[in-house]
């Protein structure tokens, strides 16, 4: 009985001198509902590994979907420039996290994003800002992929736009058909990337060269 005691304080310490959790979780609203799922599967909440976990789950979710409370236009800024500049722009494997609507489970993967400017540029880090706008959001691959292709076409007006994304699936790996090396692949394609066969072929060429630059 002491030694269950004694790990109990020595938990509950540990737990105490945790960093305070982001104000964005201060409401509880998701945090009660949290409580009452671990209840609902047999789980004992006041115990020591589980006392804050609701406050950690409320946390986390909203720091997954963030994305709700963000434009493309707005991380974008300003850092649209004007320049001559016409060839393809390219920026590969962007590292993306996401949500599935269906279930709540993780999709993770890379995204390829590419355009065609018609005057004007984006600084680099910008697309990758666009990407984790949409992807930190409860998705679908497939729309997750679309909103990305129009909000560069939106922003820009290029010529044209090109997304490619690959990505693993929790739903698919941990329950279900339990697929562990299955892999998404979606794309969309505006204005020339659409249109003309050779911008196409160029963009899904180097989209798919994994080999080193």
């Amino acid at each position: 009985m002491s030694n269950t005691r004694g790990n109990s304080r020595a938990l509950a310490a540990r737990d105490k001198a945790l960093p305070d959790l982001p104000p964005a979780a201060a409401d509880g609203v998701i945090a009660s509902d949290v409580r009452q799922i671990l209840t609902a599967l047999g789980e004992d909440t006041s115990r020591a590994g589980l006392v804050r976990t609701p406050d950690r789950v409320e946390a986390s979710l909203r720091f997954l979907t963030q994305g709700y409370g963000l434009s493309a236009a707005d991380v974008v800024g300003d850092a649209v420039f004007a320049e001559t500049h016409d060839s393809m722009i390219l920026v590969r494997d962007i590292e993306l996290y996401s949500l599935c609507e269906h279930h709540m489970l993780p999709f993770f993967g890379r995204a390829h994003v590419a355009y065609l400017p018609a005057g004007r540029i984006v600084g680099l880090s910008k697309l990758a800002r666009v990407v984790d706008v949409f992807a930190r959001r409860l998705q679908v691959q497939e729309r997750l992929t679309d909103q990305i292709a129009d909000a560069v076409m939106e922003i820009l007006q290029p010529a044209g736009v090109g997304v490619v994304i690959e990505a693993a699936h929790f739903c698919m790996m941990m329950r279900g058909v339990e697929k562990q090396n299955s892999r998404t692949v979606t794309s969309a394609l505006r204005g020339v990337f659409r249109d003309d066969a050779r911008t196409r072929d160029e963009f899904l060429r180097l989209a798919h060269n994994h080999g080193e630059i």
